[in-house]
């Protein structure tokens, strides 16, 4: 694995900061919601984990996209639900959401599309999609766009990661896939609580989701913590979730993840 001494440092800090607080707090939501909070004001950066080589476990808590600030919090706040502070767990931890059933294997074993994420980290008994339920809509989406855009991204330069990759894009093509319109997430109600994971989905040709963050119930509604492009940092948006993907054609909608409270699976994660 790849980290700095400034990533131990911050993690021995937060680990001090919540050392009773995993005791005190009502649920998984409530650490998540302290845990993302504790990163406000970090900076932003993009494509934290891409490195040249051989695939490896990148652990980077100086600065975040929105994806590794969602994953970090997710992992943090399991570790600290279940009074773990070993710098190791955490390395295990991040390990096992990071990659599809846990396992390094390399770059195509790394969950790049969110929903693929979410699919496979539900079946390790980490987090649950609870899309459907929230008022979701079925679709489908065609996966292709990491491997069309291939330029993009170096290590689809060798031509067994391009074409592991294509399969994978096929298999997710034949998922059936839940989302809220934007038009709908003005009634959610109470459907999507503090720390839910926020998924918001796009319209662009062959990609599922967008950009990611956190729920935060405010007075006007459901907010956004999340590692913001715009704003080069990690903050809670300034406008409700509603207001956020109105201003942006691009964003069609939601998906919805939650935190299962202590990672109630600690076994092997399914071979499905």
């Amino acid at each position: 694995m790849i980290y700095q001494p400034e990533d131990r440092a911050i993690y021995d800090d937060l680990v001090r900061s919540f050392r009773n607080y995993g005791e005190r707090a009502r649920s998984i939501s409530e650490l998540i919601m302290g845990v993302g909070k504790y990163f406000l004001g970090f900076p932003y950066v993009s494509h934290t984990l891409e490195r040249e080589g051989r695939e490896t476990l990148v652990i980077n808590l100086r600065e975040f996209d929105c994806f590794t600030f969602v994953e970090n919090v997710v992992v943090l706040a399991g570790l600290i639900s279940k009074g773990k502070s070993h710098f190791m767990s955490y390395a295990a931890q991040l390990k096992k959401i990071r990659y599809r059933r846990g396992i390094s294997k390399g770059y195509s074993s790394r969950l790049h599309y969110f929903s693929d994420w979410l699919y496979d980290n539900e079946k390790k008994g980490i987090v649950i999609d609870v899309t459907r339920r929230a008022g979701g809509e079925p679709f489908r989406k065609y996966f292709n766009f990491m491997t069309r855009h291939r330029e993009d991204y170096p290590a689809l330069s060798m031509e067994k990661s391009y074409r592991d990759m294509m399969a994978i894009e096929k298999r997710l093509s034949g998922r059936l896939l839940h989302h809220i319109p934007k038009a709908a997430l003005g009634k959610l109600g109470d459907a999507v609580e503090n720390g839910d994971l926020i998924a918001i989905i796009t319209g662009i040709e062959g990609l599922d989701v967008i950009h990611v963050g956190l729920a935060v119930r405010l007075r006007k509604g459901i907010h956004l913590l999340h590692a913001s492009e715009v704003e080069k940092k990690v903050v809670i948006s300034d406008v409700t979730l509603h207001q956020y993907l109105s201003r942006r054609k691009m964003m069609t909608g939601i998906m919805v993840g939650r935190a299962i409270p202590a990672y109630q699976n600690d076994g092997n994660p399914s071979s499905a």
